[in-house]
């Protein structure tokens, strides 16, 4: 399902392409998102909106850009979300639509890291994008990745691998599928899919 990778100069020349990753909770998107943030400075990455408190280490405007229900609220009504999703039935997480437009119209390549709600808003607005999805190497992996993280309690634990099931079960939809078994090649092959030299 992978495609063979392109060089640095063809994502160059090449017409500009969003791409989403998408996964379970847990599955390590944001450590490839970070990994492929280091290696590339220069890559465009979406900072998603979200109106749930900052964890501890998390930075508004870097990891998240934090933000009121209200306001939250407002960015909606004023269309002005390309994407944005209820998850684990608590929080709200959203794409701010004109950093995107403006980067793409730009020609430069955009990623985005968005849960499966918000993925299959994007692919109704931008079909021509790029999907894929980040998966565990085993269900057993992904319960074990989740608990030693220590951000959750049992009942939100629950809440997230109930989620996650559902997430796998959407595989399909998706136009790659790499298996995070490993950070570095992970990313590899996510840059490579991107027309990004892996470095």
């Amino acid at each position: 399902m992978t495609e063979p990778a392109p060089s640095r100069t063809s994502a160059a020349t090449s017409p500009a392409r969003l791409t989403v990753l998408s996964g379970p909770t847990a599955v390590g998107k944001g450590t490839i998102m970070a990994e492929m943030r280091r290696r590339h400075p220069d890559l465009w990455i979406s900072v998603s909106a979200t109106t749930r408190p900052p964890r501890p280490g998390e930075v508004d405007g870097v990891h998240y850009h934090f933000i009121s229900p209200e306001r939250f609220d407002e960015l909606v009504a004023g269309g002005k979300m390309l994407e944005w999703a209820v998850v684990h039935g608590r929080n709200r997480y959203g794409t701010p639509r004109e950093p995107v437009e403006r980067q793409l119209a730009a020609g430069r390549p955009v990623f985005l890291e968005l849960d499966l709600q918000g993925a299959r808003q994007v692919r109704q607005v931008m079909p021509e994008a790029r999907f894929v999805f980040l998966a565990p190497p085993s269900w057993a992996e992904l319960v074990h990745r989740l608990v030693g993280r220590g951000t959750e309690g049992p009942e939100e634990r629950e809440r997230r691998l109930a989620t996650a099931r559902q997430e796998l079960a959407a595989v399909e939809e998706f136009d790659h599928v790499v298996v995070n078994d490993d950070v570095a090649r992970a990313t590899d092959e996510v840059l490579s899919l991107m027309g990004f030299d892996p470095q």
